[in-house]
């Protein structure tokens, strides 16, 4: 007979956020796969569980542990998968052995626990209707930077995972590449020292410098605001850059200024001026 897998969201940081039914799962299972062992303990421990087998399940080992873990499931075992915090397989390990099962035909069940991001997004003060989770922006300048000109002209709610050491240049590329935005920055959410920063992007950049945030996280920004103007065509685009450079503006500083006056990612004032050279 073949088991099943189950996905069990954990606390994002308050203990008592556990459901029973998680608490049910992971005292029933075979196996609790999970991404630190002893964050795991303190919070079985916390409930008065003794887990038959834990098993590490992170980054680093996914592709391996995926499929020994699959081939307990088919085996007859009930697989319990937890993250450190939230839900796994957001911006944590799961995809994998989610995928490999789901392919295969082999049960998998969700238990929904606490979101960091939902739980942002809910106390942000910002459009919460239509949202796009972008998990953690890359860590290299050049490729965090062309993430967010991709995202430039969506008009959904951004939501983006962030650590303390990193905001700062993340704001940085934000406030230079999206201009005033509505914001707002969430940290340590359900903790004892939970906070919630609102303002534009500039104002959490300054309160960044000033006072710099500790702990996880999560950094929301309003969508784009179209006000249906027609985009100009590549023609048009490129003689607006060149007629900026004319008058003593560098070429990077030219296409930034235009693309977000038309509305449009950087890249298509980029190909506009390239077309105009062939």
């Amino acid at each position: 007979m073949t088991g099943k897998l189950i996905l069990c969201g954990t606390p994002i940081g308050n203990l008592e956020d556990l459901s029973p039914r998680a608490e049910r799962s992971l005292r029933e299972a075979d196996v609790v796969a999970c991404e630190d062992t002893r964050r795991t303990r303190k919070l079985l421990s916390h409930f008065g569980i003794r887990a038959k087998d834990l098993v590490v399940y992170h980054e680093g080992n996914e592709r391996r542990q995926a499929s020994g873990l699959f081939e307990r499931i088919v085996g007859g075992e009930t697989v319990v998968l937890v993250s450190d915090a939230g839900m796994p397989g957001l911006s944590d390990p799961g995809y994998r052995l989610v995928k490999l099962c789901a392919d295969s035909g082999v049960t998998v069940e969700v238990v929904p626990g606490p979101s960091a991001a939902i739980a942002a997004l809910a106390i942000s003060g910002l459009p919460p209707g239509r949202f796009t989770f972008e998990g953690f922006f890359p860590r290299k300048k050049g490729d965090r930077r062309r993430r967010i000109e991709d995202l430039a002209t969506d008009a959904r709610t951004m939501i983006i995972y962030d650590s303390p050491h990193r905001i700062e240049e993340t704001l940085e590329d934000l406030v230079d590449l999206l201009g005033e935005r509505p914001a707002a920055l969430a940290r340590e959410l359900t903790k004892m020292h939970e906070e919630v920063r609102r303002g534009s992007l500039a104002d959490l950049l300054a309160g960044v410098r000033k006072e710099p945030p500790r702990g996880e996280i999560v950094l929301l920004i309003g969508g784009a605001v179209h006000e249906h103007k027609p985009v100009p065509e590549a023609a048009e685009l490129a003689q607006m850059v060149r007629a900026m450079m004319e008058d003593g503006t560098d070429r990077k500083e030219a296409m930034h200024t235009v693309a977000r006056e038309a509305g449009v990612p950087k890249r298509v004032v980029f190909d506009a001026l390239v077309e105009e050279r062939s």
